[in-house]
């Protein structure tokens, strides 16, 4: 067997799944009768900038390896940084001793051989970005600088960073399955502020992407950061009432999280979600889907297999506004009598089908008299009865059109109900993380101000 470095700077795919093999033949002389490993390595570049200056500089390098044993159904994990031979005999050894004090768990094990991925799909997730600190505190400070020329009301800034990641992921078990794929996430993110004391706004944007190539340009992430901020000055309140509510895609992808959520095996199990056993019930209008995708290339929620090594695969969660099934690992569907979705780590690229032929100003325009939210504040949300209250910032609207931007108003809700009262999605798809939705209309919620 080979003998990997204890601290070499990067170690390539052979030898993590080298390291995987040792570990899991350790485990196997120990008397486990199953056993898994993933092994990680992580490499980045952090900049940030505020009003021209460098603020922060960071360079990233983690890594790890962690090992779960089965002796029957008891179960013991443990993990190292520290990649040398006996570091890892010593994490397994100390696996094997914690299962050996565990309960009995008729729900653990790996996940059944028969779905392992017998052939990976490359789904072209990583494209190094070999970029010098010195380079991307450039473009930072390009980026600011735009948001800060933009306006004379722009007077301050809470910075602009860049960030860079790589890293690689390889897991195994002792069904014979080893696997791995490299990563990469890029971002550039610019945040400023407008007006004085009490009056003063902050807003945002950023890019992300996989490929560094397709990031935003960084003086139009820069005034485009300025632009959302200077809308928001001089906001005024509103009265409580009930009315429409508009959802801008980078917000409508939090609703779509509390779904997810609400339908994890995990929250099933527990019976802590107010969609309990809500299989084939109807819980958003007809016409209304969520399907999931893992294998858009490029895409930053997609994965050829999920953490247990269990192929991943396109499914329809919502049809026709019916959900079909769960957010499932082996674990989660053991203890509800069902099989693993391929859903270990999480859901894979959810989409949201839009229902409407235009983007946002079309979406005001079915808005009509109603409220746009353009951000949420606070946790309100009781996930067990579904009840939601958040602070929330956006603007007003009146016959399709915009009138100016409102402040410290509460919108509040039941889940359950805003989840049925979705009226239109539109085509104006966030594709900058894992949930890809557009902008969501719900008919009626209550607004909360003086």
């Amino acid at each position: 067997m080979a003998v990997v470095p204890s601290n070499p700077l990067r170690l390539a795919p052979e030898d993590l799944e080298s390291i995987i093999e040792r570990a899991l033949e350790e485990a196997r002389s120990r008397g486990a009768s199953q056993a898994e490993a993933a092994v990680s390595q992580d490499t980045g570049l952090s900049v940030g900038v505020r009003l021209g200056e460098v603020e922060t500089l960071e360079h990233q390098r983690d890594r790890s390896m962690g090992i779960t044993v089965y002796f029957g159904q008891r179960k013991g994990s443990a993990s190292t940084a520290d990649f040398s031979l006996d570091a890892v005999r010593a994490t397994v050894a100390k696996a094997c001793s914690i299962a050996r004090f565990t309960a009995e768990d008729t729900c653990s094990g790996l996940a059944d051989a028969n779905l392992m991925a017998k052939t990976p799909p490359n789904l072209d997730l990583a494209f190094p970005w070999n970029v010098s600190a010195d380079r991307a505190i450039e473009i930072a400070k390009s980026c600011e600088a735009a948001a800060l020329a933009f306006d004379s009301r722009i007077n301050n800034s809470e910075g602009a960073s860049v960030s860079t990641h790589q890293g690689l992921h390889v897991y195994g078990n002792t069904h014979g399955f080893v696997g791995g794929y490299p990563t990469t996430s890029h971002s550039l993110t610019c945040v400023v502020l407008a007006g004085t004391g009490e009056a003063m706004q902050r807003d945002y944007w950023y890019s992300s992407s996989r490929d560094w190539r397709e990031l935003e340009d960084p003086e139009a992430i820069g005034r485009e950061s300025a632009r959302r901020t200077i809308a928001r000055l001089d906001p005024r309140k509103l009265s409580t009432r009930r009315a429409p509510v508009l959802f801008v895609p980078e917000v409508s992808r939090g609703l779509i999280g509390h779904f997810t959520a609400a339908i994890r095996g995990s929250s099933q199990y527990r019976q802590s979600s107010f969609l309990l056993n809500s299989v084939g019930e109807q819980i958003f209008p007809a016409g209304f889907s969520i399907s999931e995708r893992p294998h858009i290339p490029k895409a930053m929620g997609s994965a050829p297999f999920d953490d247990e090594g269990v192929a991943t695969r396109d499914r329809e969660l919502i049809a026709d506004g019916v959900l079909t099934g769960y957010i499932l690992s082996s674990y989660s569907a053991r203890k509800l009598g069902l099989q693993t979705t391929g859903n270990a780590g999480g859901a894979h690229n959810l989409i949201v089908a839009p229902n409407t032929g235009g983007g946002l100003a079309e979406m005001i325009r079915l808005l009509g008299t109603g409220l746009l939210v353009t951000e949420l504040m606070g946790q309100g949300i009781n996930m067990v009865t579904g009840d939601y209250s958040r602070g929330a910032a956006g603007f007003w609207v009146e016959g399709g059109q915009v009138q100016y931007p409102v402040a410290e108003i509460t919108i509040a809700g039941n889940l359950r109900e805003m989840f049925a009262n979705i009226g239109a999605v539109g085509d104006d798809i966030d594709t900058r993380g894992g949930i890809r939705a557009g902008s969501i209309l719900l008919k009626e919620m209550t607004i909360a101000g003086e």
